[in-house]
């Protein structure tokens, strides 16, 4: 395999939460939640902290410092994957708004990809690349492994960023303003759904000592999974409400297609993963919502000529 770039360096404002991470590998489990119910005051503010902990550690965006960090918060923020999409969704939708009105729509796509690369430190463009090297080069689930924490970027790596990076640009410069505004909206939060449903699906398939994603290794309950579609709920309400007329014109059957795609490519992520590293990794998440993000654009897509 040939090595053509470094991998982008971490940023410093995750290093106090990585290192506890870390420490959290190493340590007993923390103690869990008093059994006594919370008061709904108690509630909201404990949600609201996994919140920003799911923003710290999937966004550069800055967030107030945590006193007393508890690993546990990590474990469980997952449930608000969707939330932080929803965000960077928003902010890359406002980005191509403000390029299109600009550029063209094929510049507002690239300088909006960009945003939602800078926006996130493209950490999930990382976990890509690292897959497409691993899956791509490893005849083994061990050299497979290892070429994924390997920290420099091969061809196979390459390629398939290179190729995602522009299958995305290219499919919302085809889409209609509007509907290239939802589709980013809604692509955002439901691939990261659609990706953090593989914690449930899959046991941990990585190397703990190398591990990105181990700390979240616990599956989700019924209250967090419907806390999770919340928030793909919520984002559906505000496309209905910010896009009405954008919203009818797809129509039912349009979304249901980009969904299906979405989960499509998921699934198929899901046995690609159980059958060569038997369990989901870091990097395969990162990939499994990037494929998800591209199939639901995909189905937005090829529905246009249809309006």
């Amino acid at each position: 395999m040939s090595q053509l770039s470094k991998k982008p360096s971490k940023q410093p404002s995750k290093q106090p939460l990585n290192q506890s991470l870390n420490q959290s590998l190493n340590q007993p489990e923390p103690p869990q939640q008093p059994s006594s119910k919370p008061s709904v005051g108690e509630f909201i503010k404990y949600e609201w902290r996994l919140l920003l902990v799911a923003v710290q550690f999937l966004t550069r965006l800055p967030v107030p410092q945590f006193a007393n960090y508890n690993p546990q918060w990590l474990h469980q923020s997952s449930r608000h994957f969707p939330a932080v999409g929803l965000l960077v969704g928003l902010l890359c939708a406002g980005v191509f708004w403000l390029g299109s009105i600009l550029f063209t729509p094929l510049v507002a796509g690239v300088i909006s990809t960009a945003f939602g690369i800078k926006l996130t430190g493209a950490f999930h463009e990382d976990g890509l690349a690292d897959s497409c090297d691993g899956l791509g080069g490893g005849l083994t689930r061990e050299r497979t492994l290892e070429i994924m924490k390997d920290s420099r970027l091969g061809t196979y790596g390459v390629l398939g960023l290179v190729s995602a990076l522009l299958i995305k640009i290219s499919l919302l410069a085809s889409m209609p303003l509007s509907v290239a505004i939802v589709a980013l909206i809604i692509g955002h939060t439901a691939s990261r759904l659609l990706c953090i449903s593989l914690l449930t699906l899959l046991p941990y398939g990585g190397e703990i000592e190398h591990a990105k994603a181990k700390p979240m290794a616990q599956q989700l309950t019924p209250f967090q999974g419907l806390l999770s579609s919340g928030w793909l709920l919520l984002a559906g309400v505000l496309v209905v409400l910010l896009f009405p007329h954008t919203v009818q014109q797809i129509g039912i059957w349009q979304w249901l297609l980009a969904l299906l795609l979405g989960i499509v490519a998921t699934d198929y992520m899901r046995r690609l993963l159980r059958r060569r590293l038997e369990g989901y990794t870091g990097d395969g998440l990162g990939a499994t919502q990037q494929l998800s993000e591209i199939a639901i654009y995909i189905g937005l897509a090829v529905s246009i000529p249809l309006i």
